[in-house]
């Protein structure tokens, strides 16, 4: 049975290649440094980890995938803690905090297991590849050259600040997708999954161990639309392919 040509859109961070578990590294840095300047006040992690999430993810609703918020979550978290413990912020302490946010966006690139044959498994067998990643230009440019993964996408690369259903409108209406054959790929319910069920194309969540608080939310699907979870990126081409062939065959039978 002949698989027709998809049009497969590709999440980058946490979905091709590692991101969550560098900003878990900086934020373990971040949760020891604070009870070590806190000590007299017993600060638990959990307290300061539930604070960082509730200013992260409000920074993220506001000003999108900007480099500097995370940064600035980690010193509104120190002055939140300084405000309730009536402890006088220190600039130079607010500085290491900034210089230790900053830090996460050198990490090294590192490819989720299975990306290459990914990839070339469904380029072989003739799907057009795009590439949708949500952050600033320059960082993300970075990632996607050092993985080279023009030599699957080309020119197909869309990044975005704010990456949500209207991003993704845009980007399917101004490259005229066919929604029918169009498949988002990501591990982001909010980001990924729930835009691609409201624009009505199809989606596969690729479900994480340990998912960023701000990526859960509640799902919608369109009737038109299918959504597969899997729990390995190697999954995509025998889930995509699979799914065609059951839709090819009730079109028969229908």
């Amino acid at each position: 049975m002949m698989i027709p040509q998809q049009q497969i859109i590709f999440d980058l961070d946490d979905t091709l290649i590692y991101c969550n578990k560098y900003f878990d590294l900086i934020l373990d840095q971040f949760y020891e440094t604070l009870q070590e300047w806190f000590a007299g006040e017993r600060l638990t992690t959990e307290e300061i980890r539930e604070k960082q999430i509730e200013i992260d993810v409000a920074g993220v609703n506001k000003l999108g995938f900007a480099s500097e918020h995370f940064p600035r979550s980690l010193i509104e978290t120190y002055l939140y803690f300084c405000r309730a413990y009536k402890r006088e912020p220190v600039k130079t302490e607010e500085e290491q905090l900034l210089l230790l946010g900053r830090s996460v966006y050198d990490q090294e690139v590192e490819p989720y297991p299975g990306m290459v044959e990914t990839l070339e498994s469904l380029s072989k067998a003739g799907h057009i590849l795009y590439l949708y990643t949500g952050g600033e230009p320059a960082i993300q440019q970075r990632k996607i050259d050092k993985m080279k993964l023009a030599s699957y996408f080309e020119d197909r690369i869309f990044i975005r600040q704010h990456k949500n259903v209207e991003a993704l409108e845009e980007i399917l209406r101004l490259n005229q997708f066919d929604r029918s054959v169009t498949w988002m790929i990501g591990n982001s319910l909010r980001t990924d999954i729930s835009p691609a069920l409201e624009a009505g194309i199809h989606a596969i969540y690729l479900k994480q161990e340990k998912e960023w608080v701000y990526n859960m939310v509640e799902l919608q699907q369109k009737p038109a639309s299918v959504m597969y979870t899997i729990n390995t990126l190697t999954e995509v081409p025998r889930v995509i392919h699979e799914s065609i062939q059951i839709h090819q065959q009730k079109k028969t039978l229908g």
